[in-house]
């Protein structure tokens, strides 16, 4: 009988799920919607339950959608937003939210409620900062959990287990209470590459000295792709699959959209260091393999094992790119919602004005996209918007002058990260581009022109499903090893190559770009 495994994505707004053959090749792919809770300003909450009944919907659909027998699926795995799930002891569903309502057990990736938290434990100087840039995100475990101990206090002491999400679902599936090797790693300060890997000193200065207990944390992460062990049997009834479907361990998802674009040079280390994965969607993460340990200012890691085992990786990143179009879109007069159609709608009338302008479009208007802090290179949480160059004009036009030169900003966002990248020993000129921006072609035209890179692009979007459905195959034993599965499952692709004309105007572009960041810089210490 042939094989297949189940992949499931679940990112800020959706589940998605994709039936995959051994070779790479798609079956069936399905999604459905999870919610949202906004209680306060940077307040994000998301409802457990009803992540896993998405995952569950999306499983069962694209099972539907393949046409496959379900006793051939062999293998699951996830990936999901590093969001953090808190339950009790009982297993049972714990409040993190200022409302109370116990539904709300799961802080969203990009709750920024504990900035204060956050540069607390970038005072505290610790070496586990070396590791995060040297900067603390709110966007990581530690700070929120901090928050939560403070605010919440009887949540905190109510909680068993602690659970980034990509671990709760892989607990959901299969009970297993193992964690990731990439998403301790990544998020929670989890040193993989030393033994032991906990850093009980950090906890301790930073009040959270009760952490693994109540966190129910292991001594040990997990290697990505390893094998969990079956479905439970009600796990199996309601994702339509059976017992004998074995669960990987899963990761974060810009990390299986990593390995989906990258992993099938894991044996090339010559060319691991010539490309750069850009997952693209609400936001954007950067991420960069190599053999050896290879910091950068302002990043995220390396991290060891975190994605393939054996390699390091480093990730950079734009807490806002296409949540920051959108918002563009509200904001102006003449903007609306920001539907599809709507995009759509102004990046065809750009289209228009180009041919009319030349690359020249608003030339004297600029913007600096860190409306929702500076990830990466900066690694300021603080770090604000800026637009240089509006006038009186409120008309559908200056709409989509406006979108257009924020979408410039945006690609010169990672040209600043590519950039520091190549200056700590990388040697990057290939981008592959993987997600929601995908559908956009002035930010694909602008990722190959203002950043000055090849760009490939895959022919079906399907990166972070084909990352996460490497690791099923792992798992479920079709490959030896997570190196191979992600070479015999890569996508076929397209190239873009950047246009020469257009170098000498983003040049200037990115003269100006960073002029705007030394000039905000000026502001804020007279302010």
């Amino acid at each position: 009988m042939e094989k297949y495994v189940c992949a499931v994505d679940v990112g800020t707004g959706s589940a998605r799920a994709g039936i995959f053959d051994r070779s790479g090749k798609v079956f069936g792919r399905a999604e459905h919607p999870i919610l949202m809770h906004r209680p306060k300003a940077d307040h994000a909450e998301h409802d457990s339950e009803d992540i896993w009944q998405a995952a569950c919907h999306a499983v069962r659909n694209a099972l539907a959608k393949a046409g496959v027998a379900k006793d051939s699926v062999a293998g699951i795995s996830f990936d999901a937003t590093c969001s953090i799930v808190v339950r009790g002891t009982d297993g049972g569903q714990v409040s993190v939210s200022s409302t109370g309502e116990t539904r709300w057990d799961t802080i969203v990736w990009l709750d920024h409620r504990a900035l204060a938290e956050a540069d607390e434990c970038t005072e505290s100087g610790h070496r586990v900062l070396d590791y995060l840039g040297g900067v603390m995100s709110p966007e990581m475990a530690t700070p929120k959990l901090m928050w939560l101990k403070r605010r919440l206090p009887e949540s905190w002491n109510k909680a068993g287990y602690m659970f980034d999400l990509a671990d709760y679902l892989t607990y959901r599936a299969s009970g297993s209470t193992a964690r990731s090797q990439c998403t301790l790693t990544c998020k929670w300060t989890y040193l993989a590459h030393e033994s032991p890997g906990w850093q009980g000193d950090f906890f301790a200065r930073v009040g959270l000295e009760d952490i693994i207990e109540r966190g129910g944390l292991p001594s040990k992460a997990n290697a990505v792709g390893s094998d969990l062990g079956p479905l439970t049997r009600q796990a199996a009834a309601e994702l339509g699959l059976t017992e004998q479907c074995r669960v990987a361990t899963g990761v974060i998802d810009a990390y299986a959209g990593a390995l989906g674009t990258l992993g099938g040079f894991a044996g090339e280390p010559a060319e691991l260091n010539r490309h750069l994965a850009l997952i693209a969607g609400t936001s954007s993460c950067v991420m960069a393999m190599s053999p050896d340990e290879r910091p950068f200012a302002g990043g995220w890691g390396p991290y060891y094992g975190a994605a393939l085992p054996g390699c390091w990786i480093a990730e950079g990143g734009q807490s806002a790119t296409g949540a920051l179009l959108d918002h563009v879109i509200r904001l102006h007069g003449a903007g609306g919602e920001p539907t599809p159609d709507r995009h759509r709608e102004i990046a065809e009338r750009i289209m228009a004005l180009r041919a009319e302008e030349g690359l020249d479009l608003a030339g004297r208007l600029h913007v600096l996209p860190d409306f929702h802090g500076n990830r990466s290179p900066l690694a300021d949480p603080h770090a604000l918007g800026v637009v240089s160059g509006l006038t009186l004009d409120a008309s559908f036009d200056s709409l989509c002058r406006l979108y257009w030169r924020t979408a410039v900003g945006i690609a010169l966002g990672v040209r600043h990260i590519l950039d520091t990248l190549n200056a700590g020993g990388f040697v990057i000129d290939t981008l592959h581009v993987t997600g929601g921006h995908t559908k956009n072609p002035l930010l694909m035209e602008l990722y190959a022109d203002a950043v000055g890179c090849m760009v490939v692009e895959p022919l079906a979007d399907e990166a972070v499903l084909t990352g996460t459905a490497a690791l099923a195959a792992t798992g479920a034993g079709l490959y030896p090893d997570l190196a191979g599965a992600c070479a015999g499952m890569r996508q076929p692709v397209r190239e873009r190559r950047p246009n020469p004309a257009a170098r000498a105007r983003f040049d200037r572009d990115y003269r100006i770009f960073l002029e705007m960041h030394r000039q905000r810089r000026a502001l804020d210490e007279i302010a």
